[in-house]
């Protein structure tokens, strides 16, 4: 019998000893990047530097009941509509400018950074819910009996690390990690959404909630209003961090292309009347992040006078 260690427990020994190597590493290098940073410059897994970015914002789509798409489908049909449905989004994150683009099975994430991050990634994430709707249109004349389905979308902002990680000296079988909250967040968004809705955390709603052109809806039927968004709540994200609010509406066929253009521009005020103004619900989640400041202010003066 030979006295050489069993394929396992040599490859058990060895991730062992890497780990042990990395956690007693307190000297991996973190480097904060600015707006301009370029995705193609992410480390690879032979580096240890890390790329720290103070704020991504994450657009993240997920397609509703994909695992039955097939049923009853021939393998063509099915692949058919897979291509349609993520070479859609991902176009969508490309002509917006996301600065990094995944795919992910059904659907994939957008990352966004630097200049109008906001704006660029709150565009392309109605744009995939105004795609959803008529994507599911098409599916549904073609496949009458076809089960439910539909993009769910959500956003979050926060800052980031990011590097690739892989097998070393193999770019390959390397893939950018984003440790931090954009991705993980905004995912948790989207999987509480309903096809065709797009929910957005309170950090990003907190940059548009004083903009006409996203606050408010279109001057079309009864001109415009209030009632665009409405509070929701999202379990999955921790107590702090779960009031959001949910988009059920895609651009406006007459008025939307304005609209995006003006939200890409940087434009935020519109002729709109006191009276519609004053209308403006207060969402509970403005009352919850007032009520989590406060619980913070709280927690550091009893910090400051703890004896």
């Amino acid at each position: 019998m030979s006295d050489e260690p069993a394929f396992l427990t040599s490859l058990l020994d060895a991730l062992g000893e890497e780990v042990n190597t990395v956690l007693n590493n307190s000297d991996i290098p973190v480097v904060e990047k600015d707006g301009t940073f370029k995705a193609q410059d992410i480390p690879s897994s032979s580096s240890d530097t890390w790329i720290k970015l103070p704020e991504v914002v994450a657009v993240v789509c997920d397609l509703k009941g994909s695992t039955h798409l097939g049923t009853g489908k021939h393998d063509k049909s099915t692949a058919r509509i897979y291509k349609s449905s993520v070479e859609g989004a991902v176009r969508i994150f490309h002509d917006f400018e996301a600065n990094f683009i995944d795919i992910q099975g059904d659907g994939g994430f957008g990352l966004f950074w630097g200049d109008r991050a906001y704006e660029r990634a709150l565009c392309a994430g109605v744009t995939i819910k105004t795609f959803s709707e008529d994507l599911v249109a098409r599916l549904e004349k073609r496949w009458p009996d076809a089960p439910e389905t539909g993009y769910k979308v959500g956003v979050h902002a926060a800052r980031t690390l990011v590097k690739k990680i892989g097998t070393r000296r193999n770019v390959s079988e390397q893939e950018a990690v984003w440790a931090g909250r954009p991705v993980n967040y905004a995912a948790k968004c989207a999987q509480a959404a309903e096809r065709h809705e797009m929910i957005v955390t309170q950090q990003v709603w907190e940059k548009f909630k004083n903009n006409d052109y996203i606050a408010f809806s279109c001057d079309c039927n009864d001109g415009p209003s209030a009632n665009l968004w409405t509070d929701t709540t999202v379990d999955r994200l921790p107590q702090d961090n779960q009031a959001a609010v949910v988009l059920k509406s895609g651009w406006c066929e007459k008025c939307g292309p304005e609209f995006c253009d003006a939200i890409m521009a940087g434009e935020t005020k519109r002729d709109i009347s006191t009276s519609v103004r004053m209308t403006i619900p207060r969402m509970a989640m403005e009352r919850a992040l007032e009520a989590k400041r406060e619980r913070d202010r709280l927690r550091r003066s009893q910090r400051g006078y703890r004896l």
